[in-house]
């Protein structure tokens, strides 16, 4: 039996399992999907990678103001840009106030290398859905779990002390639903019926080389823009500037279009999604270069809860349960990653404080995990 089970493998619930860990629990991180970070995603395609999810990292809260030298260090990070244009009402690039010029960091290998990082020596469970929440009569926690790489494989079941669920707020109701007929009249349910999301559709397109040509003699020669005002489209990026080129060629251009909030929501349940994202490039193709409306190839991603739009003020949110159960995410007390680190680390707090009551580690876990992984790769 594990001491603590953590389901969801995003920054919220990795940084519970490490600090719990870290602690000296007993911990499993339970996660639907193969890849790590939630998210902080990243897809490769045709030789390359692009941030599909998360954008980058900035140094603008506690936290990451002392994890990103800590992956800059570890060479997980590099700075990639300190200037994003933005695309007013007027069609026009506008270059930023001065107090919105500061460093903004990438991962050359993807932002899911932060992830990956952030997880070392954990116990992960990949590729298992968490399908029910139980009290069992020993007085513990069992979660079944069904393998979603393998429909056909019979479910499984794990037990624990305590539990947190670092998921989306409604995917969390749903998950704990069934134990609401044995929770005392309370508003943690109500909490979670509250959160609400903004969605987001992603286009990720790639171009011949030959188009490298005009990027270079484009003035002004942006890596990002935001579109703060825009109806269709709230962010663009030439991802391969984040990564340098491998031999004298540059490579071919990449560029990631995410859409507004209003724009994923009328399109949310399309079953063409590349149609979608040829609307997004269509429109793209007027405002920036005109030949984005002809990709070479083209892939789309439909995020269902990609921005909190109604949160939870608190850093995380504990059940009155007999056992104790806490839910985290970047839902909780903010909608950044910044939001998400301190999500996990105020869930693990709270169950520490419930089972043992141990003093705080000396040192953040991301400190402990770089000396381990200096010493590891010499």
């Amino acid at each position: 039996m594990f001491d603590v089970a953590v389901v969801g493998a995003g920054i919220a619930g990795i940084s519970c399992a490490q600090q719990l860990r870290q602690w000296g629990y007993r911990v499993v991180l339970v996660e639907k999907s193969r890849g790590l970070g939630g998210r902080i995603a990243t897809r490769r395609v045709q030789d390359t990678c692009t941030d599909h999810g998360a954008r980058h990292l900035s140094a603008q809260g506690e936290h990451l103001a002392q994890l990103i030298p800590v992956l800059c260090e570890n060479q997980i990070l590099r700075t990639w840009t300190d200037t994003v244009y933005e695309l007013g009402s007027d069609r026009h690039l506008h270059a930023p106030q001065s107090q919105d010029i500061y460093p903004r960091y990438t991962a050359p290998a993807g932002m899911s290398a932060i992830a990956k990082f952030l997880a070392t020596g954990l116990d992960i469970q990949r590729s298992q859905r968490v399908e029910a929440i139980a009290l069992t009569p020993e007085n513990t926690w069992q979660l079944t779990l069904a393998n979603t790489s393998d429909p056909a494989a019979t479910p499984t079941t794990l037990a624990a002390q305590a539990v947190v669920v670092a998921i989306p707020a409604p995917q969390a109701l749903t998950l704990l639903k069934p134990l609401e007929e044995t929770i005392p009249a309370d508003k943690f349910f109500k909490t979670l019926r509250a959160v609400q999301y903004h969605p987001c559709i992603t286009a990720i397109a790639g171009y011949s080389r030959d188009r490298q040509a005009d990027l270079a003699t484009h003035n002004p020669a942006w890596q990002a823009v935001t579109c703060p005002d825009d109806s269709m489209i709230d962010w663009i990026s030439l991802e391969n500037s984040k990564r340098p080129s491998q031999g004298s060629e540059p490579q071919p251009p990449t560029f990631v279009i995410q859409s507004s909030a209003a724009f994923a929501q009328t399109n949310l349940e399309t079953s063409d999604l590349p149609a979608v994202g040829r609307q997004l490039l269509d429109y793209a193709a007027q405002a920036f270069f005109a030949w984005l409306d002809a990709p070479d190839w083209l892939q789309v991603h439909r995020w269902r809860y990609a921005f909190p739009a109604q949160g939870w003020l608190a850093p995380c949110l504990v059940a009155p349960t007999a056992l104790p159960l806490v839910c985290s995410g970047d839902w909780c007390g903010g909608m950044q990653i910044e939001n998400a680190l301190e999500s996990g680390l105020a869930a693990a707090a709270e169950i520490n404080h419930q089972l043992r009551n141990l003093p705080l580690p000396e040192t953040s876990f991301w400190h402990t995990i770089s000396s381990h992984f200096v010493d590891s790769t010499g």
